[in-house]
């Protein structure tokens, strides 16, 4: 099946994956340039693993996953195919965002450093604790066949709006962190006196912006939706059984009555055919 506008799809879908993969590159020349480097000590070098796992999972693959469905190439695979990696690249986010949050409290913890203070860390916590429980209402609600189709439909324009609050939160999170973390670090020179650490990782922060803003046009695109599979089971408005099924039952009723009736009549032929068979012989006698 075509997709409308296929040449603004896929133009938007590069930019979006060039300004993601753009902003993982720049974490790294960051935290690489101009923070040390990277390690797992309890030193500032782990604490550098923090935006970098953020960043590459937490922003780049979650976004990836949210647009995975609007890829039309995969329109072929199977709806199954498409829910579990989905749902693996959401999964690999968590992965990372955990690991991540490990590496600020054991970097926190080493140096003596307050915990939970700063609303960044406010609400990038609340963010990573909603991330995990949508992934795991995700898993056993959409992905496992368990829950009733009227429970899905139910709760399906909930999992896609909550997905897209918390990418937009992510966002938003990111943004604070890397705002706090130059204020903190940059004494000499300040901050305020725009020097080429401060001004390289405000462009970082431009480019997560931009890559956010491009998802979200990407994913609310009505005309960029995977279409619906023919063999796919819709349900009625009222929560009752599954249209095609009732049908299905309604037209097999109907050839029963019919096939019913046909045999009544049929029976009921032949018992008078045998009265007046029965009927004929006593005259006869």
């Amino acid at each position: 099946m075509a997709m409308d506008g296929y040449r603004g799809f896929l133009g938007l879908l590069v930019s979006a994956l060039l300004v993601g993969f753009l902003s993982v590159i720049f974490t790294l020349i960051w935290v690489l340039h101009y923070r040390e480097g990277l390690g797992w000590d309890g030193s500032p070098l782990e604490f550098n693993w923090h935006p970098v796992l953020v960043v590459t999972g937490f922003v780049f693959i979650q976004g990836i996953a949210i647009i995975v469905y609007r890829l039309p190439w995969t329109w072929k695979c199977s709806k199954l195919l498409m829910k579990l990696i989905h749902a693996g690249l959401n999964a690999v986010a968590a992965i990372l965002a955990i690991i991540s949050l490990v590496a600020v409290f054991d970097f926190h913890n080493s140096f003596k450093i307050p915990n939970m203070y700063s609303l960044h860390s406010w609400v990038g916590l609340t963010v990573v604790i909603f991330y995990i429980l949508q992934l795991l209402l995700g898993f056993f609600i959409f992905l496992l066949p368990l829950a009733p189709l009227s429970l899905r439909a139910f709760l399906m324009p909930i999992h896609v709006y909550s997905g897209l609050l918390i990418f937009g939160t992510v966002i938003a999170t990111v943004l604070m962190g890397v705002t706090e973390k130059l204020i903190f670090t940059l004494k000499t020179p300040a901050y305020s006196t725009l020097p080429p650490e401060g001004v390289f990782a405000n462009i970082l922060g431009l480019l997560i912006l931009v890559f956010g803003a491009l998802i979200f046009w990407i994913v609310t695109r009505p005309q960029w939706k995977r279409p619906k599979e023919p063999n796919s089971t819709l349900l009625q408005p009222n929560g009752g059984t599954p249209e095609g099924v009732e049908g299905s039952r309604a037209i097999n009723f109907g050839n029963m009555d019919k096939s019913d009736s046909e045999l009544n009549d049929e029976t009921a032929a032949r018992k008078r055919n045998v009265a007046l068979d029965d009927a004929a012989q006593r005259s006869t006698m």
